[in-house]
């Protein structure tokens, strides 16, 4: 089969399965979503002031770490690559930091609840450091603001109440648009929701990373898991932005 037709099969395949993703991502929050929804935000509203605000002071450090810190190795863009290329590189990227953040989840839940917290910090520098990877695989430049905003926007996408990631693919679905209207201030980025919406999010499943004995299994399965979520996620809003001129 001429290799010019393989390629058109990948895009042609690659396009369908982005247009099941868009389809079942857009949907409408369901009443459980509203319901859990509902109790954080009636748990957080009992939460101290000052701890919110300590909370969110922490994320908005380690997100400016993102945006603006050299603490994540910048790979370079990839260039002159099929989709099929890049793709083949970027699902080997997804499944080493699939397997590295499973190890770090069991090692932090045997640890008991002094280690289990640290898995906080731990398990974000995995997740972000597996985007930069993935941004470079499809070939943008991540040493670029608004490369690094879209990957900060990627995780939102995927650790938020259904709401959120409505209003957050809507964005990334007019990407061109809103970069080019960006805010002068990286304070004008909402830290405090999106601290909020990741917490909550993980709440559930990783307090019981916390719990003696079971804590190593639960933490190699979560983090296994959520790490392959964001990965996926990644390769189709890059697909999103591949196939832009089609959607």
């Amino acid at each position: 089969m001429p290799q010019s037709l393989l390629k058109s099969m990948y895009d042609d395949i690659a396009f369908a399965e982005l247009n099941v993703w868009l389809a079942k991502t857009r949907k409408k929050p369901g009443f459980v979503n509203k319901l859990t929804k509902s109790t954080q935000e009636g748990i957080n509203s009992l939460i101290p002031e000052k701890v919110h605000q300590v909370i969110t002071y922490a994320i908005e450090k380690m997100v400016k770490g993102v945006l603006f810190g050299t603490k994540y190795i910048t790979p370079s863009p990839l260039q002159n690559m099929t989709l099929e290329e890049r793709e083949k590189k970027v699902k080997k990227i997804i499944k080493v930091y699939q397997n590295t953040a499973s190890a770090e989840g069991a090692i932090t839940g045997a640890g008991g609840i002094l280690l289990g917290l640290a898995d906080f910090p731990a398990f974000l520098t995995i997740k972000m450091k597996m985007l930069f990877e993935i941004a470079a695989a499809y070939g943008f430049d991540v040493k670029k603001f608004e490369e690094r905003l879209y990957l900060l926007n990627i995780f939102k996408l995927t650790f938020s109440s259904q709401g959120t990631r409505n209003q957050t693919l809507a964005l990334l679905e007019n990407w061109n648009d809103y970069i080019s209207k960006l805010p002068k201030e990286v304070s004008d980025f909402d830290w405090r929701d999106f601290q909020l919406e990741y917490r909550d999010y993980l709440d559930l499943v990783k307090l019981a990373q916390l719990i003696p004995i079971i804590g190593a299994g639960v933490g190699a399965v979560a983090n296994y898991q959520l790490a392959n979520k964001l990965g996926l996620n990644a390769m189709q809003c890059y697909r999103l932005r591949h196939f832009d001129w089609e959607i």
